[in-house]
């Protein structure tokens, strides 16, 4: 170490001369200078001494957070026992670590930062230059009152007291100075020992840190650490593996024709066996009086539920309940695709709107699968693709009339199963002929058919007066006149006409069918029903759709649906001259669906056979008018028209229907 050869010489403290006041400032300009550095040097001093305290507390964190996965609910990363361990383990780690990072950060305190602060407060901000300060200005004040003695008139003893203090603060100054020059000429060897000592001592701190740490890593933490790096060697394999995966696959499926992101573009073929689906839909929902909304939201099935999503949701909710619910395509204002559920009392319906023409017939198909209450068989899929079978080989739908006589059924079979008792359980193959067509537009028999051509349309207004008034009178002398809003379904002959069994067997035939072959429209007429005959007639036009009506005594049998409250049939009997020979009895099934329940229109239907057989025995007529009430002109009061209006009495002022 080299000397120091820079001195304050004490013996010249008492003269107080300008060469050793100008050295006295450049040992005080020095201290200055020291001073700073040393200000500067604690601060970097305590900002280690505070990173090192705050790595203490952040390992003492780290460790408790380690900690807490384990208790964390994720919901992809359930069962994770390797992670877990793994991590439990390093927390004892950290946690160990944590006390060394404790230890260092005491160490620093001790043996770097408290000797740099004993440093600058001791040596540099001592009392010595204070105490300097003071004598001089002590010795400056008795000098002044030494040079004021008077000259002309001396007072010894006066001037004895005032040299007495000049004396003494001389000294005081002379002993201040000197201890002064021996603070600022130690203060050289002082401020070598101070800038050295701290680093010695944070050296020796880090090195004991780190040989506790190696101890620790080496001894408990090799196989552990060897064990873990494995681990995710092999965790990032697997993720280059399957990211090479998933690239690939982004390539393949980007490299498809623009068509895949086209609505309704989709090549693959409908399927209709379908027991569930999910997807987009729209919905139309009602704002106010006369508007409407569409929103679109995920829909699927689940059992026999209608189920919705909102965005957002975490779970769907149950919408409508799809079993014995009619599902038919309607026409909503300008949008296509669109298809309404309706449940089977008819008080809840829905429109939605499909995406594309595949979705749509998808989603109808699904519906009237679940419907049937497919579900709940135990192979659900295997019994829709067996009825979907089943039904393509026995049904072939036509919509023109030439090519109903194809399947015309035996009229010799036909005519021993009308003669005799039909048996208790009859095999739906004696019901109705494998294969038989279905008709999905309203019209008759043969041989009414061929009357019909002859006859024209004729216009009928809904109380059954035509416009020639020479026409059919039976509707004016009518007793019973009720209307109802029905839709046509479909039509198809059968081999027996007095079973209600052959009107079920005609309806599952039908819907089937309309389900197989995409026949959902249907449009609304009104089916009046009166004491000798049932007519459908057009609500728009008020036209009779079928000049020769229904008449009540051809009607051998009607029902509603057993499930499916709104749907119902009749049983209409004509003749068969397909052969050339005579007459034969055939059948023939219509099928409906009502706005109302079934049970009302097959209730009408048999009080107007009543009615006519009632009018052969006029006493039997008048107990039935006893047991109904009567409108004002003397016809059964039944219900109110479902058409809008109470049901007028036919006559020369009567109103056309308001539906």
């Amino acid at each position: 170490m080299p000397a120091v050869h820079h001195k304050l010489l004490l013996e010249e403290a008492l003269q107080d001369s300008p060469q050793t006041r100008s050295l006295l400032s450049v040992f005080e300009e020095d201290a200055g200078t020291l001073t700073n550095y040393t200000n500067q040097l604690l601060q970097s001093m305590q900002r280690v001494f505070g990173a090192q305290n705050e790595m203490a507390l952040a390992t003492e964190q780290l460790s408790k957070q380690l900690l807490e996965y384990e208790k964390q609910n994720f919901a992809l990363a359930k069962g994770d026992e390797e992670v877990i361990n793994t991590l439990q383990h390093f927390a004892k780690s950290v946690e160990e670590l944590n006390s060394l990072h404790a230890e260092l950060a005491s160490q620093i305190a001790d043996k770097m930062v408290f000797p740099m602060v004993q440093f600058r407060e001791k040596d540099l901000t001592g009392t010595t230059l204070t105490l300097k300060i003071i004598c001089f200005h002590f010795h400056e004040a008795a000098m002044v009152k030494y040079s004021r003695l008077p000259k002309k008139r001396e007072n010894e003893k006066m001037k004895a007291e005032v040299v007495r203090e000049v004396a003494y603060c001389r000294r005081k100054q002379h002993q201040a100075a000197m201890q002064y020059y021996c603070a600022l000429n130690a203060l050289q060897y002082r401020k070598r020992v101070a800038m050295l000592e701290p680093m010695l001592g944070y050296t020796h701190a880090q090195i004991d840190f780190f040989k506790k740490g190696m101890e620790l890593v080496s001894k408990k933490m090799d196989s552990f650490l060897s064990s873990v790096s494995s681990m995710n060697q092999s965790i990032e394999s697997q993720l280059e593996v399957d990211a090479e995966v998933m690239r690939s696959s982004q390539r393949e499926l980007l490299s498809v024709d623009d068509t895949v992101y086209m609505p309704d573009h989709d090549q693959v073929p409908v399927n209709r066996a379908l027991v569930q689906k999910a997807g987009y839909l729209n919905i139309r929902n009602k704002t106010g009086l006369v508007t409407t909304a569409w929103d679109r939201l995920f829909f699927f099935t689940q059992g026999g539920n209608l189920m919705c999503q909102p965005r957002g949701a975490v779970a769907g909710g149950m919408v409508l309940d799809l079993d014995n619910s009619s599902v038919m395509a309607v026409e909503c204002e300008d949008r296509r695709y669109c298809f309404q559920i309706t449940s089977p009392n008819g008080k809840t319906s829905l429109i939605l709107q499909a995406e594309g023409k595949k979705e749509y017939e998808e989603w109808i198909c699904t519906l009237n699968n679940i419907s049937r209450q497919i579900y709940l068989t135990d192979n659900p899929e295997a019994v829709a693709i067996r009825l979907h079978q089943t039904a393509l080989q026995a049904v072939t739908p036509i919509t023109s009339f030439e090519k109903r006589a194809e399947g015309s059924p035996n009229p010799d079979r036909l005519f021993k199963s009308f003669n005799r008792k039909p048996p208790a359980a009859l095999e739906p193959e004696d019901l109705i002929v494998p294969g038989t067509p279905i008709q999905f537009d309203i019209v008759l028999p043969a041989s009414e058919f061929l009357d019909q051509n002859r006859a024209g349309a004729r216009r009928t207004n809904p109380f059954g007066e035509t416009e020639d008034d020479d026409g059919d009178s039976d509707t004016h002398d009518s007793l019973l006149q009720q209307v109802f809003a029905v839709r046509f379904l479909g039509s198809m002959a059968v081999r027996a006409g007095h079973t209600q069994e052959v009107i079920y067997e005609a309806m599952r035939q039908v819907l089937a069918a309309r389900a197989i072959h995409n026949i959902f429209k249907t449009s609304e007429s009104h089916l009046m029903v009166t004491s000798t005959c049932i007519r459908l007639i057009d609500p728009q036009t008020q036209v009779t759709k079928i000049s020769v009506s229904f008449q009540l005594k051809d009607v051998t049998q009607f029902a509603a649906h057993q499930e499916n409250s709104r749907l119902m049939g009749f049983v209409l009997q004509g003749s068969d001259w397909s052969d050339g020979g005579e007459d034969q009895p055939s059948f023939s099934v219509f099928a409906f669906e009502s706005n109302t329940e079934g049970e009302k229109i097959c209730y009408t239907i048999n009080l107007g056979k009543e009615i006519s057989l009632a009018k052969k025995d006029p006493e039997a007529l008048a107990q039935l008018m006893k047991a109904m009430p009567l409108t004002n002109d003397g016809k059964f009061l039944l219900l109110e028209s479902e058409t809008g209006a109470a049901v007028e009495a036919a006559g020369p002022d009567e109103q056309e229907s308001e539906a």
